[in-house]
């Protein structure tokens, strides 16, 4: 009999406690297909964020490490300088990469650290009840901005890829969406390649990956994907915007 589909041996039979219509779903069969396919699931670490993917260390079937909130990418720059040979990948949120962990971020990727940053951009903060993230939009109606973000008193939204992208320490920088069959194709080509260069001691290499929310946005998951499409895209365009490899 031919095998159409099987599940990734990368994951964990544990089921995932995300809302309905959450992307993370997808994305973490993404990371878990690319780690067999590479042939590195049994030297990977990953390590845990705090926010809705908190749990994540439940799904993937790799070693995992579970970071205080915001600290993900100092801690995975510790655990890849003691085991240099294995590889090494966050998977963080926006509040928790592009807020309390702002400075952590932008120094490993400034040093060159040669680990792997899955970085999820729903544009809130969605296991705390949806307050704004540094990623909401201009005008964005949230728990803690009911009127709408307001550049004047919020700021705008933080584009973490575009700034990273003048950093000499970082090899490779994609932003990517959930939002078709075609867009999830895309998806996983980015994190596998991140995750190659990474193998070809690199550098530091993030993937941006724009999400869907449909809880706390107040939508039907239809919708969301919509959203992301409509208003996100917009704001973060999607595209490679750092790759060594061209230079090479």
């Amino acid at each position: 009999m031919t095998v159409r589909y099987e599940k990734s041996l990368g994951l964990t039979e544990r089921k995932t406690h995300y809302c309905p219509g959450c992307t993370h779903g997808i994305l973490h069969k993404i990371v878990a297909e690319v780690l067999v396919e590479l042939g590195v699931l049994g030297k990977t670490v990953g390590v845990a964020s705090v926010g809705c993917s908190v749990y994540s260390y439940e799904y993937f079937n790799c070693d995992m490490q579970q970071a205080p909130h915001g600290r993900a990418c100092a801690t995975a720059t510790g655990i890849k300088r003691v085991l240099p040979d294995n590889v090494v990948f966050t998977y963080q949120g926006d509040g928790d990469l592009a807020s309390i962990g702002i400075a952590e971020t932008i120094h490993a990727a400034n040093r060159g650290e040669n680990i792997t940053v899955i970085f999820v951009n729903n544009a809130t903060y969605g296991m705390t009840g949806g307050q704004m993230a540094p990623t909401s939009l201009v005008g964005q109606k949230t728990t803690t901005s009911q009127l709408g973000r307001d550049p004047h008193n919020q700021g705008y939204p933080i584009k973490v890829t575009e700034m990273l992208s003048h950093l000499d320490g970082v090899a490779y920088l994609e932003r990517v969406a959930l939002t078709s069959p075609q867009n999830v194709k895309k998806v996983k080509n980015a994190v596998k390649k991140a995750f190659t260069l990474q193998l070809e001691k690199k550098g530091f290499t993030m993937i941006e990956v724009l999400s869907t929310c449909p809880v706390n946005w107040g939508m039907t998951p239809i919708n969301a994907m919509k959203w992301v499409e409509e208003q996100m895209v917009p704001v973060f365009p999607l595209g490679v915007y750092k790759d060594v490899t061209k230079h090479d």
